[in-house]
């Protein structure tokens, strides 16, 4: 189930010009897990947020959809 969080992670992803597999480098954690995330079929944890927003330069209240 795509989730709020999972359409806005993807779309900033391949707005950064970022595969799933340089993410997931960039994030230290698998390629399969950033595929997850982005299909709504697992969650990251608080840490894996912000360090994901420090990655794609976005705001978590934008990536989890507090904001537009």
């Amino acid at each position: 189930m795509e989730t709020k969080f999972a359409k806005r992670l993807k779309e900033v992803r391949l707005e950064n010009n970022l595969t799933q597999k340089e993410l997931s480098r960039m994030l230290d954690t698998y390629q399969s897990t950033v595929a997850k995330w982005e299909l709504g079929e697992l969650e990251p944890s608080i840490n894996m947020i912000y360090n994901i927003c420090k990655a794609l330069k976005v705001s978590a209240d934008y990536l989890i959809g507090l904001i537009d």
